[in-house]
Order: C-alpha cells, then structure tokens, then sequence
C-alpha cells in the first residue's frame, strides 16, 4: 500500500489483484468502516461480494450513523456528521455508491449539487442571556500568548506529547477566547483531552482556521447521516450479494503468532447465547472494527432519562478488543481508552418540534426560515453560559424522509454531564427528555411561565447516553492504537477510529473510510494509491492565511511580541525586526505573499 496525490491515480482503475479469486472476507461490524472496507473490496479488490460475510452485533447495520423512527420513542439521531472538501477517501468511495435519490448518479455528485446550491454556513454562531446573540461576530478573541501557545502546539513532535493533555499545553490564554469555544463545541475536546490529538486536529484541518466562525467550511448531507451515507451503501452491497449476518456478536478473534508472523485462525462468535467457530486460512481476511465510541449507549424518552452505562471497558466491541489485545502488544492497549467514563461521557438529545410554537424561537437565532429545506443553523449553536455547555443544530429539514412536514427534528448534546443546569437544576444525565427541552427553550428565551406546558406538549425529546463517545480522545502515546495492519500480518487489519494511521485524524468519517481503505489495499496488493491527507499544513499560503485570522486580522506590525526588553523595549526591538525583514523582502515573491495574505 503506498499514498499519492493527484488525478492520475485518483481517475485510475486497478488491475485484478492476484488471486482474489481464491479469497474470503469476513468484516466484524457495519459501521461506516466496515461497510467501506466491503465496498473497497468489490470496487478495487474485485472480489466476489458472495465471498464477502460482514457480522454485526444488532439487528441493523449503520453503526455510529444512525438516525431511525422507533415506533414507540420517535426520531433519534446519537450524533450528526460534519465534512469538507479534502476528505480525500470519502469521496473517493462514494464517486462510485449510486445514489438512492437520483437515478444515474452517485452520492458525491447528489451531495456536490446540493452543497453548490445551498452552501453552509451559520448567522449566529453562539447565543447567552437566554437567545441572545453572544456576539463572537467572527473574532477568536486569541492574546499573542494564547496565539503563541497554539504555534508551539502546532510546531511540537508527537513523541513530546505522548500522554500529556490539553491542559498541560494551554492555560487560559486559550480556554478564555473564543477560538476555544468554537472548537471544543465544534469537536467535543475536553480540557483533559489529549494534546497529541489537539495537535493532528490543527495541523489536519489548518485550512478551515478561516471557517471556524460560521461553519462556511462545512458541508452536510440532505438527510441523516443514516439514509443518506449508510442506506446507499447497503443497497450497494445488498446489489453485489454481500452476505449480512445480524445479532451475531464477535467475542474473540484466536491468532496464531510465530515470530513476526500473525495469523488470525479463528473467529469466535456468540450467535444469540449459542457458540460458533469459523475457522480461517490465509485467504480469509478478517477485518476488525476494534472500539467503539457509541458502545453502551442508551436511550431515554420523554419522561425517562436514558441510562448510564458506566461500568468501564464493558460493551461488545471494548470485550472483544480486549480479549484481542492481550494477544500480542502489537494489537494496541484498550483500556487506555475505556476505563474512565467521567472522561469519556457527554450526552445528546434528539428533539422533534410537534407544533408551531417552537419554530419561531428558533428562526430568531438562526435567521432562517426552517421550513425552507435549506440550511437552517448552519451548524451548532453554542449556548456560551449554559452550565452543560449546550450545542443544538437543526439540519435541512426534513431530516428523515418521511418526518412530518409541520415538523421540525433537531440535534443537541451538552459536553458537561454531572453539573446542574442553568433553569432545570439537575445535571443532563439525570434528566429526562421533557427536562433537557425546558433546560433547551430557556436558552432560546421562551418565557419562564411557557417552559414546562410547551415541552410538554409541543416537543418530542430522546436523549441518549454514550459513555465512550469522545474515548478516542484520551491521551495516549504510540502502540496505544494499533495500526491499520500491523507488522507481520498475514490476513488480518483492524478498522475505525481506533486503529492507526498517519497524520489523520479520528472522530471523522474519512478515519473510517481511510482505515478501511488502506487495509483492503494493503492485504489484497491493490496496485492503486490511497490518496494521502490533504497537504494544506504544508502549503505556505494556507499558513499564512491561517495565522492573520487566527488573531483577528492582526498585521505583523500591530501584533504584540514579548522580547523580554518591557513594553516600549519591546516596540523598539518590534520595529526594528519588520524594518529589516521588510528591507530583505522588498522586490520578491516573499513580499508578494505577505501582502497577498495581508501580514503587511
């Protein structure tokens, strides 16, 4: 498997890799990973989709994209997927999946069009003071300090950063702006995050500093992630006879291990409390989704709070990377990832608006008509005082096909769990679904005396609990994850946010895409590049670029520089230095660039 770049091969089509014929494939798990590796193997791989079994856990595929109609709960959406341009193995993949709405094209041109015609972006970032605007009005609000914490981040090697977290790196020169709101809420870093992973995210995503604001980097699919992204890509494989075998749980994967030679041997499998052995050869590939971040999760309803699973490192997919693992070091470490719940938690709520009350507070913060079947927010709103630190985001609607057209559905998650909360005076884990929409219209600025009547009757709200929503974040060092495929593997890969692979970044879905990806490539010899992460941290304008709005549009001769001399020290040394560079610059591209991008 080797990386490129480009639209020669980008355009081109492999050659049948050498005895796929003779070859099997069985996929644990049909999350987003799963179902690209199976993809790949038909498009790339050219195997028979016959010879390929993906076994899932539930009843129904999609893993963390979900987003279904539970006849006795209502819509529910755990979580929403946010993209942009240079997901290189995303869209890759679904230049091929036809798409479900429109006859004679593909998912990427369905989603092309609709983002050309309806671009995202958002009119009001965050609200305080109950539905007013917090007027971040596009500025990060960085001191050169915090400015300077967040270059070092970015300059510093991943081995330094193994283990240390978020707060080790920053202070409060950084968690006091607004650069730190837009993305904790964006991303879902917490404090104690890892600063290795901080620093992937902002050298991954360097060219979207700009759209950190108003989202106007972002771009969303026309439904839910679940009929929009997973539907196609069944009806794909469901076409190539792709065998799916549901409420089948993996507990174990046995290998076989002589020197530097790894074999997986046998699957082992709980078949509704009944045992089942599938033996393997080395034409049986096996691909391994090992962790998951939406295990254990439970729902609530209305009037119900959902549950906390909090016991650590339980759940299907944790056990069976477990039992993995101790294996051989090279298969990672789990429990660096799931043993700390508190750490790990955060809460969504899935609301859907029941009648023509609620709009209305609704169109005042986003500026829009959500009705329209355009966008609507724009991305998250961030409540800026909430005591959960409350995000909500209403998509186009209608967001599931078939939802009611007086209807509204609607995404909102709180980072912070166990603190009470600003009106209902109970932490988001102890509430139930009445109680996180009371919490929610306060924020809108529904008057007080309206709260409880209109969650009660003009709001439908499901929260879910996820204990290891943002495990992946943890701080970790090398061989925590282990790689896509690792050394000495004969016919086995893992896939997903927990497997490794270089310089990008989890909790997206091109990670899953690319996991899958690069280990179809790399077990079958598919003589084809696999596009390598967008370059932009190495593309001096996107530095540029990144650095002036990154402090608010600061010129070098108006930025503030410590060189230990006092203030008006300072200024004389300052002066001297852009003297100088201006006299070496002068005539040259150099200069060229740093007025382009309005440094000086």
């Amino acid at each position: 498997m080797y990386y490129s770049s480009g639209n020669y091969e980008a355009f081109a089509r492999p050659e049948k890799p050498k005895d796929v014929e003779k070859k099997s494939a069985y996929i644990v798990g049909t999350g987003l990973a799963g179902l690209s590796a199976a993809c790949f193997l038909i498009r790339d791989g050219q195997m028979s989709g016959e010879k390929i079994h993906i076994l899932e856990e539930g009843p129904m595929p999609g893993g963390a994209c979900d987003g279904y109609k539970y006849e006795d709960l209502g819509f529910v959406i755990r979580g929403g997927r946010e993209m942009e341009n240079h997901f290189e193995c995303l869209w890759d993949l679904f230049r091929s999946i036809p798409s479900i709405e429109t006859d004679g094209v593909s998912v990427l041109d369905e989603y092309y069009w609709l983002n050309k015609h309806d671009p995202n972006y958002s009119l009001m970032r965050a609200t305080q003071n109950c539905g007013e605007d917090a007027h971040t009005d596009g500025k990060f609000g960085l001191s050169e300090k915090g400015a300077m914490q967040i270059m070092k981040l970015f300059f510093t090697k991943d081995e330094d950063l193994y283990d240390k977290r978020i707060d080790e790196v920053f202070d409060d020169e950084v968690f006091n702006s607004n650069f730190w709101l837009y993305w904790r809420t964006m991303f879902a870093f917490e404090n104690w995050h890892s600063a290795l992973e901080m620093k992937l995210y902002i050298q991954r995503f360097i060219h979207h500093i700009g759209g950190l604001p108003d989202f106007k980097a972002l771009k969303f699919t026309k439904y839910n992630q679940y009929e929009s992204l997973i539907l196609p890509m069944i009806k794909y494989l469901e076409a190539n006879n792709v065998d799916f075998v549901y409420n089948t749980r993996v507990v174990n994967v046995i290998f076989e291990i002589s020197g530097n030679k790894k074999m997986a041997k046998q699957i082992v499998c709980d078949c509704k409390g009944n045992e089942k052995i599938i033996n393997l050869t080395e034409n049986d590939l096996v691909f391994v989704t090992n962790g998951s971040c939406t295990e254990n999760s439970s729902l609530g309803d209305h009037h119900h709070p959902a549950e906390f699973k909090s016991e650590p490192g339980k759940g299907g997919c944790w056990e069976l990377w477990k039992n993995i693992a101790v294996q051989d070091p090279s298969f990672g470490r789990p429990e660096k990832f799931c043993t700390n719940t508190k750490a790990t938690n955060w809460e969504s709520a899935t609301i859907t608006t029941l009648d023509d009350r609620i709009p209305p507070y609704i169109q005042k913060i986003c500026k829009r008509d959500p009705f329209s079947g355009k966008v609507v927010t724009g991305g998250i709103v961030t409540i800026k005082d909430s005591n959960w630190l409350m995000s909500y985001t209403f998509n186009r609607q209608p967001h599931f096909k078939n939802q009611p057209k007086h209807q509204l559905v609607g995404w909102i998650y709180g980072l912070f769990t166990d603190v009470p909360g600003n009106y209902v005076k109970k932490p988001m884990k102890d509430c139930t679904g009445k109680e996180i929409t009371m919490e929610w219209l306060y924020h809108l600025g529904v008057p007080e005396n309206e709260i409880e009547d209109m969650a009660e009757n003009s709001a439908n709200c499901i929260p879910c609990m996820m204990p290891y929503i943002t495990a992946f974040f943890m701080p970790r060092r090398k061989g925590d994850r282990p790689d896509v495929v690792p050394e000495g593997s004969v016919n086995f890969a893992f896939l997903g946010q927990f497997a490794q692979t270089k310089r990008d970044t989890i909790f997206t879905t091109e990670y899953s895409v690319r996991t899958a990806m690069e280990a179809v490539y790399t077990l079958l010899d598919v003589d084809r590049g696999v596009p390598e992460v967008w370059g932009s941290v190495y593309d001096i304008r996107v530095l540029l670029d990144s650095t002036v709005k990154l402090m608010d549009g600061k010129k070098l001769s108006e930025m503030d520089f410590d060189f230990g001399k006092g203030k008006i020290g300072n200024a004389i040394a300052k002066k001297e230095i852009i003297k100088k560079i201006t006299e070496k610059i002068s005539g040259t591209v150099i200069e060229d660039l740093l007025k382009e991008y309005k440094l000086i």
